[in-house]
């Protein structure tokens, strides 16, 4: 049914129907309007705007509608606009004209921006939960691989031999970023629009703050044109699962690279990989492709929204609905690559002997003797040189740095002495680097329990949050 129409001597084109109808993508929110409904409904008790013997009949029929919804045996018909107009016209069904007593003091204005923000955190609580069980993942492989030598890379090519467990463990660090930025966006999106009305509050006697307690939210809007025109929960929300999508696209590009046949060193489990159509020795990192793919998709929602939000005038237009198929679209994404990606890398082995292997390779233990020259006394621009002539001569022999004459280190440094090969090897430079956060196989363990024990904290966090979320909108 629809919400308006008194001043009209006309009913809508069906093209401004068409155009205007949201029901198609915005019945995602259904459960969150009935719960505001719950709420809105015992404030207008409260304030004896609508009787008990009616408001009971109310409640019965929204319960009923809810257990509707749940079940899929109440849908949105063609005739109806969006959510709203939806659950309001399955009320009145019930109900007859009291199925309409519920929009004493409320608009669609106020009512879509309670749902979304629900929506918003009951969904980015849930990607958490996800996003720790890819950490998890994470340092376990990493664990597993805390002993094996790799060599690193910057610009894609053989930098400084680590351990790969170290490399593993980079992509756990930066989802944790991730899930503190949720806790953040968490504590600063708590704020619930109820009451606002479309606009200028209400006349009637309504309970903002007790509304807004009720459905979990930390605090009532202070300004209520604000409370229906702002989105930036929205943006912000959209920009995390954006860069959590543009973490999965960098950990995706190194599983394509390792899976090579060029590297070699990652296997597949087949359960986590694809073939192809007419190449029957393809096995394809799909999984790592489609999460470098999907990551422009998240990037998108995030653009779109913030176009769309750049030059809205005063408080509500309706230019917001737009606001909704971005939202739902990043969530769905992530719900799809998360679970994936996560048993990708649980079932994904590397190849010890093939790492270790190329760590040494494109001279990538120069800056050891750069530093043991520095452990001299040599500054260390004159040792960054010595090394360099020291690779550049290789070069010429094609042989490695290990190899060189004690002659040959003697003329080009006199501080350059046999014992300098002792630093030559991967094992001892992996062990050198013990400072803080540096690559050496117990300096990595230690990083590694460190943040299994914070992501233990975080998981804690996210799965109390969300019982506790999931038990208000159940009330």
């Amino acid at each position: 049914m629809a919400l308006w129409g008194g001043r009209f001597s006309d009913g809508p084109a069906d093209a401004l129907f068409a155009l205007s109808r949201s029901v198609q993508f915005d019945w995602v929110l259904a459960p969150y309007d009935l719960r505001s409904s719950l709420v809105h409904l015992s404030i207008l008790e409260k304030a004896g705007l609508v009787q008990l013997n009616d408001g009971a009949s109310i409640r019965a029929g929204l319960m009923e509608l809810r257990s509707e919804v749940a079940s899929g045996s109440f849908l949105p018909i063609e005739s109806d606009e969006d959510v709203h107009s939806a659950l309001e016209r399955g009320l009145t069904e019930k109900l007859g004209t009291l199925g309409g007593a519920l929009r004493a003091g409320r608009s669609r204005n106020d009512q879509v921006a309670t749902d979304l923000r629900l929506f918003t955190i009951d969904q980015l609580l849930e990607v958490g939960k996800s996003v720790i069980k890819l950490q998890i993942a994470l340092l376990h492989k990493s664990k597993d691989y805390v002993d094996a030598p790799a060599p690193g890379f910057t610009h894609l090519q053989h930098a400084q031999p680590i351990v790969f467990g170290h490399e593993l463990a980079k992509h756990a660090h930066a989802l944790q970023r991730d899930t503190a930025r949720i806790q953040s966006w968490y504590a600063r999106s708590r704020t619930s629009p109820m009451g606002a009305g479309a606009l200028s509050g209400s006349s009637l006697a309504l309970d903002p703050v007790a509304s807004a307690h009720a459905l979990g939210f930390s605090f009532a809007y202070a300004n209520s044109v604000d409370a229906v025109s702002d989105r930036d929960f929205l943006v912000e929300a959209l920009f995390i699962l954006a860069l959590i999508g543009s973490h999965l696209s960098r950990m995706g590009e190194e599983w394509c690279l390792w899976s090579s046949t060029e590297f070699g060193w990652a296997k597949l489990a087949d359960a986590y990989a694809t073939g192809s159509s007419i190449m029957p020795q393809k096995k394809n990192p799909d999984i790592a492709e489609l999460a470098r793919g999907k990551a422009g998709r998240l990037i998108g929602n995030l653009t779109s929204v913030l176009a769309m939000l750049k030059g809205l005038p005063f408080a509500y237009n309706r230019d917001l609905q737009e606001d909704k198929e971005p939202l739902f679209d990043s969530f769905s994404t992530l719900n799809l690559v998360l679970p994936a990606f996560t048993g990708m890398v649980e079932t994904t082995i590397f190849d010890r002997q093939k790492m270790a292997k190329a760590a040494p390779t494109g001279f990538s233990l120069a800056t050891e003797i750069a530093d043991y020259l520095v452990k001299k006394g040599t500054p260390f621009a004159q040792a960054h040189e010595v090394a360099g002539k020291c690779v550049h001569l290789c070069e010429q022999r094609g042989i490695e740095l290990h190899e060189l004459s004690d002659s040959d280190l003697t003329n080009i440094h006199p501080a350059l002495k046999p014992d300098v090969r002792e630093v030559l090897s991967v094992e001892g430079a992996l062990a050198s680097r013990t400072t803080f956060g540096g690559t050496a196989p117990a300096a990595v363990v230690d990083q590694i329990n460190t943040l299994l024990e914070a992501v233990a904290v975080s998981h804690d966090w996210f799965y109390s949050e969300s019982n506790q979320f999931s038990g208000m909108m159940g009330a």
